[in-house]
């Protein structure tokens, strides 16, 4: 298969630019596009065949749900049935990178919920993402456009590196502005529960739900046989090739110091040893296969740098890659999460 790029000329229409998409989309084609969020990988959500199809491109196991992407949040009505925590949700988050776990309509295949009777709903900010699913007429399915487990793409070059020649489109709409996948909630009774963090973080949601729980899997090892209520619950994600170990804090002071300590004596030991670090240690910590991160306090900027220096030891010669966390406030809780997944919970305390 041919795979069409098409870059946005932000300067032009978006709706000609995307009538080709549209149209992939609504004869049952695949069409990655940019989210604020990361890119996904799109088919109609009302099309069962997509959906197997979407599978089939990533390699993604088929009891993993896909979010159905809508251009505004009363068309969730169509698809599901809504209730009060959903709207406020909607009128706070949305269109933003918030999804929200409801109980799905009929005419939602269980081919694209992974076979439960819940559906993930989001509306996203991006404009081209919306237009797309305007132009198309039907709400999209999508996953993040990467093969399952490898770290998600930012950028269309991540997409293309991962999907050319196995889809029918890929839209180059620039880097995503935030680089994690969309916060994850269930409403329940007058509280929600995240079951996947991201940009739409705990203290917000906290403003306007009483109660706000987290989902046990967020900091530890789903063990459970049973279908995943939402992506990224289940199976190891966010992957490169080389094993990955997630340095913590034992809460004994010095975490600093210490995680300086212990990377200059395992890179002394391997110097081909990857590294993702604060930008703080830039001056202690060097290496052909060191990464920096941003600022220790900045968590804007971890998130949108995770995934491509996750992505960049794939073109290293690196063999184990030691990171630094980031604080669990805020965005740092899906930051935290993410490489996690990354590590496959691989951790060292010091």
């Amino acid at each position: 298969m041919k795979t069409e790029i098409i870059k946005i000329d932000f300067e032009k229409p978006l709706g000609e630019q995307l009538c080709s998409s549209a149209e992939i989309i609504r004869n049952g084609g695949l069409v990655a596009f940019p989210t604020e969020t990361v890119y996904g990988l799109g088919g109609s959500a009302l099309d069962a065949d997509a959906a197997k199809k979407i599978y089939s491109a990533k390699g993604r196991p088929s009891d993993n749900p896909l979010i159905i992407h809508i251009s505004e949040p009363k068309n969730a009505e169509k698809y599901c049935f809504t209730n009060d925590a959903y709207y406020k949700i909607a009128n706070a988050f949305m269109p933003g990178p918030i999804t929200v776990i409801l109980p799905k309509k009929d005419i939602i295949p269980y081919s694209v919920t992974g076979g439960l009777d819940t559906v993930a709903v989001r509306c996203p900010e991006n404009i081209v993402a919306r237009t797309l699913i305007e132009k198309a007429g039907v709400p999209i399915a999508a996953p993040s456009a990467n093969t399952s487990g490898r770290p998600s793409p930012t950028t269309a070059r991540h997409v293309i590196e991962d999907m050319d020649s196995k889809i029918d489109a890929i839209i180059d709409g620039g880097g995503s502005s935030i680089g994690l996948e969309s916060t994850i909630v269930m409403p329940k009774d007058d509280s929600v529960i995240v079951l996947r963090p991201g940009g739409i973080t705990v203290e917000m949601l906290k403003k306007i739900f009483g109660k706000v729980e987290l989902d046990a899997g967020i900091t530890k090892k789903n063990e459970s046989d049973k279908a995943p209520l939402a992506p990224g619950m289940k199976y190891r994600h966010y992957a490169p090739h080389a094993e990955v170990f997630l340095l913590l804090d034992s809460g004994k002071g010095e975490f600093d110091e210490k995680a300086v300590g212990f990377l200059s004596e395992k890179l002394a030991a391997d110097p081909s040893a990857g590294v993702i670090c604060f930008d703080e240690y830039m001056d202690k910590i060097k290496g052909e296969n060191v990464f920096y991160f941003g600022k220790k306090d900045d968590d804007v900027e971890h998130a949108r740098r995770l995934f491509d220096i996750l992505r960049g030891f794939d073109k290293t010669n690196a063999k184990v890659i030691y990171a630094t966390a980031s604080d669990t406030k805020g965005v740092g809780l899906a930051i935290f999460n993410r490489m996690l997944k990354a590590s496959g919970f691989n951790t060292i305390e010091i």
